[in-house]
């Protein structure tokens, strides 16, 4: 019944949030990805909490997760393509929101995973959420024009490098040593998302306000789209392919 009225929701609220975008321009290939982005959240946040029921009990709540980011950034993006396309301006404000809900919960599924197959301290989340936090808030700072660009980006990069060496170096990796080998792939997949598919935002934010005559709203939105779509779409199948992977072997 709950994913039932979840579709039903989803169904309802398309048209009333797509008839106040206006029209889109083929050659804007931002607002383009805007859409697609917004398309393949929905589908996402669908696939995700109907596979609920292919895992155990223990990876529920991962898959859980991974449906209320793709869920809650897809609210958000009905908002954020709006914006780009009426105004054609960045939905700072929006954005930030989103992932001030979202990146958390990306966080946290390195817990989850982890906390599923073996023991992992606590102590693990609360210094990927402080790292993930700094990085939001300077990263907010920065593109609202509360601090400069520059030492804002810098602080940014230095919190996702911290969360990087405490996933790859720190007690993430530690815990992932006693893990089964499904549970280490997984993980070291996320762990190159990270990596890589972070990576996206710092080059998105220097092309949009650290390139040239203050960069371009174009590449800033395009690359944060593609990062959006990489890190939690992907994000979310490679946890759901290790839980039926695991839950199969169970």
């Amino acid at each position: 019944m709950g994913k039932l009225l979840l579709i039903l929701g989803s169904v309802i609220a398309l048209p009333t949030f797509a008839a106040g975008g206006g029209d889109l321009d083929a050659s804007d290939y931002t607002g383009v990805s805007f859409w697609l982005v917004t398309a393949a959240l929905l589908a996402s946040t669908v696939f995700f909490f109907v596979e609920r029921d292919r895992v155990s009990a223990k990876w529920k709540t991962s898959l859980t997760v991974s449906g209320l980011v793709t869920g809650i950034a897809f609210w958000h993006y009905m908002y954020m393509r709006g914006v780009w396309i009426e105004t054609g301006s960045s939905p700072t404000v929006f954005r930030y929101i989103d992932w001030l809900l979202t990146v958390p919960l990306l966080i946290c599924e390195f817990y989850l995973i982890l906390a599923a197959a073996t023991n992992v301290a606590g102590s693990l989340f609360k210094k990927l959420l402080v790292g993930s936090l700094v990085m939001l808030v300077f990263g907010y700072m920065g593109e609202a024009g509360i601090m400069a660009a520059w030492p804002a980006f810098i602080i940014g990069c230095l919190a996702w490098v911290y969360m990087i060496y405490e996933l790859w170096a720190g007690e993430g990796k530690s815990a992932c040593n006693t893990a089964s080998p499904a549970v280490q792939s997984a993980y070291n997949t996320m762990m190159y998302i990270i990596i890589a598919g972070w990576a996206i935002y710092p080059v998105g934010y220097f092309t949009g306000y650290l390139m040239g005559d203050g960069g371009s709203a174009l590449n800033l939105n395009l690359n944060y789209n593609l990062a959006d779509f990489v890190n939690k779409i992907l994000f979310g199948l490679i946890i759901w392919n290790v839980a039926v992977k695991e839950s199969s072997n169970a």
